[in-house]
């Protein structure tokens, strides 16, 4: 039997925001049982709270941005993916700003704040999406497939004409150890010859070799190196974790990525709940059963 987890103790950090260049500060607050993960902008007068839901999600452009209707929250999947691969449910997350940090452009400093918070387990069975039969979600070249399985696995592959990236593969099963080992210090990354241009459509404003790495026509800029061989695939799988998040609830698949991106992942939520005989809500210990 899986129960529902908060945190033990509320925590906050603050940083930049990649697309905004503007300084953000969060708080981190423990929640009760069935609250899910709620975001509040908590720097408006009427706080307004939006819960997870695949329907809330209102651009994919460079990052996952969250619907308040006349208002947004940007740039929220490098937290997700550590709260769900830590298997924290239920969390009020205040944000005194229009976009999360990016810190170092990866999950680390979030797995780390989360770590010396603590994790409570609740009295109460966590639900999880099962999926029951196989299907493909495609767009444009990009595709991903997900399949029954007994836990989270995701195999991704990406292509990129780059001497520093071009054909990378992992295969992992997803978990608290797994994510924290070979998936949360992967960085966000993005090419030179394109940061102008992003910068006259207001994005990458916060955007420096602190939060990214950085890659010329032939190498990358960051002095300090890359901390994988392969961390440009392992950022796609970090950043697909978080989307996946959304959900709202933890989900049991296998999904095969190919050229992974934010809206193929927000297509792919939208659809799974557009089937309902593609899926069940089970506890992890009935769904590992069947």
């Amino acid at each position: 039997m899986f129960l529902q987890n908060t945190l033990k103790s509320s925590t906050s950090l603050s940083g930049i925001g990649l697309h905004s260049g503007k300084s953000v500060k969060i708080n981190f607050l423990p929640a009760t049982t069935d609250t899910g993960i709620c975001f509040i902008r908590a720097d408006l007068k009427h706080r307004p709270c939006v819960k997870l839901e695949a329907n809330k999600v209102k651009s994919t452009q460079l990052a996952t941005t969250l619907d308040f209707e006349n208002y947004k929250i940007s740039t929220v999947e490098h937290c997700l993916a550590a709260l769900y691969a830590m298997g924290i449910d239920n969390l009020y997350i205040e944000v005194f700003g229009e976009e999360m940090p990016i810190l170092d452009g990866s999950s680390k400093i979030f797995v780390k704040i989360f770590n010396k918070a603590g994790v409570l387990e609740q009295n109460k069975i966590k639900p999880y999406i099962c999926v029951q039969k196989t299907f493909v979600e495609k767009l444009g070249n990009s595709y991903a497939k997900v399949e029954p399985y007994n836990g989270l696995r995701i195999s991704c592959d990406i292509d990129f004409p780059h001497p520093k990236i071009l054909k990378q593969s992992l295969d992992l099963e997803i978990d608290r150890h797994s994510f924290d080992k070979e998936i949360s210090g992967a960085r966000t990354f993005g090419f030179i010859d394109q940061v102008e241009q992003l910068k006259k459509q207001g994005l990458v404003l916060g955007g420096s070799l602190d939060n990214a790495v950085v890659l010329t026509s032939t190498d990358i800029l960051n002095k300090e190196g890359l901390r994988f061989p392969d961390e440009f695939v392992r950022h796609k799988i970090l950043d697909a974790i978080g989307d996946l998040a959304i959900l709202g609830q933890p989900l049991l698949a296998h999904i095969t990525l190919y050229k992974p991106g934010h809206a193929l992942m927000n297509q792919l939520l939208k659809s799974l709940l557009a089937l309902p005989t593609f899926y069940d809500i089970k506890e992890r210990a009935s769904a590992l059963d069947t």
